[in-house]
């Protein structure tokens, strides 16, 4: 198999963007979690407390 950049370059294109797609996802499923509301209020909350 002949590695040409074109070839490496239309690998990284395709399997990059489902790699990005995936960990977006996984971001906003880790976010939108109901379990980390609590962690998050908390957390909203930090600039306007005083120390």
């Amino acid at each position: 198999m002949n590695m040409t950049f074109e070839s490496l370059s239309a690998f990284a294109a395709s399997w990059g963007s489902i790699y990005f797609a995936v960990m977006f996802f996984a971001a906003v499923a880790y976010a939108l979690w109901p379990s980390k509301k609590s962690l998050f209020d908390r957390a909203s909350r930090i600039p306007l407390s005083e120390d």
